[in-house]
Formats: C-alpha cells, sequence, structure tokens
C-alpha cells in the first residue's frame, strides 16, 4: 500500500496509482458549501484534520516511454502535495472513467502526463464527454511519450517536478490565466461516427504516416533511444523515396490520396507528406501559412525527390508563407476532407484509414485553453 492509501484511512486525500487500485479517494459527492452555494476549498477529515481541496489533477499513462523513468519520483512528490489529485491510467477507454472522477474535484489546471496518443484521447473525451459542463479546466502537458508535438508546441521542456511545483505555485496565486492561450483543435470525422468526433492537433497522412508506422512497429521494438530510432527511420524513408523500392525493411509507399477543400481545386496525388494541424509549428516550418484564412494548415509534398529537398529547403529558411513551389500544396481553409485507397492517416498517434466510400472529414473544433509556461 502506498503512503497516500495509508493515509486515505484517516483523510480523503489526492490519489496517486493505477485506475485499479483506486477507491474511497473521490471526494465525496456532497461538500461543505458557503452561504453562496460554493464548495468550501478545504473539508474537514476524522481527528479534526483539514483536507485542502486539490487544485490540479494529474493524469499520467506509466506506459508513456518516459514514464518508465519518471513515474516514481512523480508519484512520490504527489504523495509529498495534497494540491495534487493523481490518477493513472493504462488505455484509452479508462480515460472517461478518470475524466468523470476528476470533473469532482473541479481542478484549477488539468495536467496530461504522456505522449500524443494520451493528450489525444484526453482532449477526445473532454470535448465529446460533457464532464466539465462545457467549462473544461486549462490543460497544460508533460512530454512523456515517444513524439511530443503538441507539448513542444505549447513549449513544455524540463524537469516535470519542476513544472509541476511551477503549477502548484500559479494555481496558489490564483494567476494561471496569465499564462493560458486559446488552442484551435482538430475534430476528424468519419461515416458512422459524426457525433462522437476524434479530436487532436496534427494529423498526419500519406508517406508521412506510412514512415511514422513503420517507425512504430519495426523500429521502436528494437530498444534504441527516440533519437537513433528517428534517425534509422529517417535513413528508410530516404532510401524509399530514392529507390522506389517495396521491402518489408522499408516504409510502405504512399497511397493515392484526394484532397477536396471548398472554393479550391481537388489536389490528387502520391504524397511522401500530407499534414494538417492547427499547431503554431509544424516539421521543420517555423512561419506557417499559404492560400487562404482558414485555421486548418494543409501541406501536401508530392512524392518526387527533388520536390521533397526543395520542401525542407523552405522549411528550413523560413517557412512556406507566401511561396509558390512546383509539388508543394499548402493552404490554410476552413475544412477538408480526404478521401483515399486504404491511405493512413494518423492523428495525434491514432490512426485510422481513409476508404472509398469512407473519406475522412477535418474541420475545427471550438477552442481549448491550454497553459503554456515558457515565452
Amino acid at each position: 500500500m502506498r503512503p497516500n492509501q495509508r493515509a486515505a484511512a484517516v483523510c480523503s486525500k489526492p490519489y496517486s496509482g493505477p485506475a485499479s487500485e483506486f477507491m474511497l479517494k473521490v471526494p465525496p459527492a456532497t461538500e461543505p458549501r458557503n452561504e453562496a452555494g460554493e464548495a468550501c476549498p478545504t473539508v474537514t477529515c476524522g481527528g479534526g484534520l483539514h483536507c485542502h481541496r486539490p487544485r490540479i489533477a494529474l493524469l499520467s499513462n506509466p506506459k508513456s516511454t518516459g514514464n518508465i523513468a519518471q513515474l516514481p519520483r512523480i508519484r512520490e512528490f504527489c504523495d509529498a502535495h495534497p494540491d495534487i489529485f493523481h490518477y493513472e491510467v493504462e488505455a484509452a477507454k479508462q480515460i472517461g472513467d478518470a475524466m468523470r472522477i476528476i470533473a469532482r474535484v473541479r481542478p484549477k489546471v488539468l495536467v496530461i502526463n504522456g505522449g500524443d496518443g494520451t493528450v489525444q484521447a484526453t482532449l477526445t473525451e473532454l470535448y465529446n464527454g460533457g464532464h466539465f459542463d462545457d467549462a473544461p479546466p486549462p490543460v497544460a502537458v508533460l512530454p512523456s511519450g515517444k513524439t511530443n508535438l503538441i507539448a513542444l508546441d505549447l513549449g513544455a521542456r524540463g524537469d516535470a517536478i519542476a513544472t509541476l511545483e511551477r503549477l502548484i505555485e500559479l494555481a496558489r496565486a490564483d494567476e494561471l490565466a496569465k499564462y493560458t492561450v486559446p488552442r484551435e483543435l482538430l475534430a476528424l470525422r468519419r461515416p458512422g461516427s459524426e457525433d462522437r468526433p476524434a479530436i487532436g492537433m496534427f494529423l498526419g497522412g500519406a508517406g508521412l504516416a506510412e514512415t511514422m508506422l513503420y517507425c512504430r512497429h519495426k523500429i521502436y521494438p528494437l530498444g534504441l533511444p527516440n533519437s537513433v530510432s528517428h534517425g534509422l527511420t529517417f535513413i528508410a524513408y530516404v532510401a524509399q523515396l530514392v529507390t522506389r523500392l517495396k521491402a518489408s525493411f522499408l516504409p510502405e509507399p504512399a497511397k493515392q490520396t484526394d484532397l477536396v477543400m471548398p472554393s479550391r481545386d481537388r489536389i490528387s496525388g502520391r504524397f511522401a507528406l500530407l499534414a494538417v494541424t492547427t499547431l503554431d509549428k509544424m516539421l521543420l516550418s517555423n512561419t506557417m501559412g499559404g492560400e487562404g484564412h482558414g485555421p486548418l494548415k494543409v501541406l501536401a509534398i508530392e512524392e518526387r525527390a527533388g520536390t521533397v529537398l526543395r520542401a525542407l529547403a523552405a522549411g528550413m529558411t523560413g517557412g512556406y508563407k507566401g511561396k509558390k513551389m512546383r509539388g508543394i500544396h499548402f493552404e490554410e481553409v476552413d475544412e477538408v476532407t480526404i478521401e483515399g485507397e486504404n491511405s493512413h492517416l494518423i492523428l495525434d498517434g491514432e490512426t485510422f484509414r481513409a476508404e472509398p466510400g469512407s473519406p475522412i472529414h477535418l474541420r475545427t473544433a471550438p477552442p481549448l485553453s491550454f497553459v503554456k509556461l515558457a515565452a
């Protein structure tokens, strides 16, 4: 039994442990309220002790790569800090229950400790679950996965414990609003599930998705450091692009994909890279922008070595804003439909397919507030 579980026998303390062990640590359904009907910041427990209401909810995925090493430190830190309500999930299907319980805590900020897949599943539940009565808390992200595009976009760097300490400080001083920024979200809809879209920030498709899946299934299992794994994947990607070979030791070649956007010509082809995002930065580009003024940024690079090299050069020299380059399509739109011949698409770690008669539709979801601590 962990220290906080022993404490639960005396006082309902914030929980730090796996979902399967969650019991009796949930705040009671009825809590002391003031004359205005608001919940009091503390509750009195057995023996006259006072327990501070958790101001921060921390949702951790212990299977995320970074958490293998850092989660024991995080658990110990949470045990010592009653400001944090810590809940662990090991599968996406547990996040709905986690959000229902966390909503009862009414945190000032929700911290997601995991990779892009964990963040995507949590954002989807926040958007569709209605657990916070359409007023979810701002979200902070600790980068703990193999890919952390969302965390990097928010400037999340450094030690997780130092970040938690800073968040506690801001929550106690009621200064979180100074570091809160709105972020547009992607809503992905498929035929038959239009009423429950998947929510994320970055979608990769065509050759990019095939390369990401190759890295996930062929390179990551080798147990190499992330930097080495990504280097090997890039070499394999370039080899496939140049040789056009179809082999088990190389990523799958890109499949035919069509992009349909309102008031735009259909864009069709085999793309070495297809990306749709609401992030401020994407891949090697420091400046996002293209034709139009919509919130969705769409980049499609045709599958030719020369075209890819031009795109890389453009990204390293300032981005694609205002540039017209053969084979490189860059648009800013309100929505886009992706049609394909069994084409893979990856939304922040979750894989989808665009198949004949079953296209993928992307548009924006209402913005969500995120905590951005870095300048």
